[in-house]
């Protein structure tokens, strides 16, 4: 299945195909690729939960990237983002544009992101992936909305 059928985002499988093809591509012209990976929970009293509604979180991410950037759902309800041509600064100021619509938005919302880029911090798919979701776990140790930025491998 290409899409998730609860926010008509394209799916985690799709998204590891295209991770692959951008990644090629970026090497063979000499561009960058940053992936982004996010958690969106919602404060609710002591405890963060996920929103009751993901595809009105899907549609927010959705309007503030640029049409060329993929956003996928992945299994476990978080998101990931491909942006091509976008070195680490790019995609740290496109994850605080989302952050800032979120909380537009969802006022008690909290947004985790980890951000890891071809060919800053890893040169094959798996360690870009793997270096984003390390990003990923560093943001969600803290208690409010954190970008984190992935170290070189």
């Amino acid at each position: 299945m290409l899409t998730d059928p609860e926010t008509g985002l394209l799916s985690e499988a799709y998204f590891q195909i295209a991770l692959d093809a951008r990644i090629a591509s970026a090497r063979r012209h000499l561009r960058p690729v940053a992936v982004a990976l996010l958690e969106v929970v919602q404060d609710v009293g002591c405890l963060l939960v996920r929103p009751t509604d993901p595809p009105a979180v899907a549609a927010v991410v959705r309007e503030t990237l640029r049409d060329a950037d993929t956003v996928c759902r992945l299994k476990d309800g978080s998101f990931a983002l491909i942006l091509e041509d976008t070195p680490e600064l790019g995609a740290v100021r496109a994850m605080e544009r989302v952050r800032c619509a979120l909380v537009g938005r969802f006022s008690s919302s909290t947004m985790w992101a980890g951000v890891a880029c071809y060919p800053a911090h890893a040169f094959s798919t798996e360690e870009v992936l793997t270096q984003g979701r390390l990003a990923l776990l560093a943001a969600e140790e803290w208690n409010q909305d954190r970008i984190e930025i992935a170290t070189a491998g």
